[in-house]
């Protein structure tokens, strides 16, 4: 397989993606690392179950970092981030699975709450409105 290729097309299915689809993706990968820690620290793997909740965390401050602040809903999701970083470092010092098991729902509903909003965006551009 020539993975020059594949990677030139990786690069140019994000580089077309929308704000919200590139979103969703972010927020696909935040739950999934979560689910791969909680698999890691099932399995007493401990390096994949920090590195799975580090990269949780590099997601997270990246949502956080790029918020349009000039919208009122920007304080109350950085907050929202602010309290997953603060879960996360606890999650991760204390290999604690119920911390990690009661934060991901709450990263899922995130991703759900963002999935219904790109739906109801793009169903609006598509209507002209």
């Amino acid at each position: 397989m020539d993975r020059r290729g594949y990677q030139q097309y990786k690069q140019q299915s994000v580089e077309s993606m929308t704000p919200g689809e590139l979103l969703l993706l972010l927020y696909d990968e935040l739950v999934k690392r979560a689910t791969m820690a909680s698999i890691a620290l099932d399995r007493g793997e401990f390096d994949a179950f920090e590195a799975a909740v580090d990269r949780c965390t590099d997601i997270v401050n990246y949502l956080d970092e790029t918020l349009d602040r000039q919208y009122p809903i920007s304080q109350d999701l950085s907050r929202m981030y602010e309290y997953f970083t603060y879960q996360l470092g606890r999650i991760k010092i204390g290999r604690n699975k119920k911390e990690l098991e009661q934060l991901r729902p709450l990263l899922v509903d995130m991703r759900d709450a963002f999935h219904i909003a790109e739906k109801n965006s793009s169903a609006q551009q598509r209507k002209g409105g």
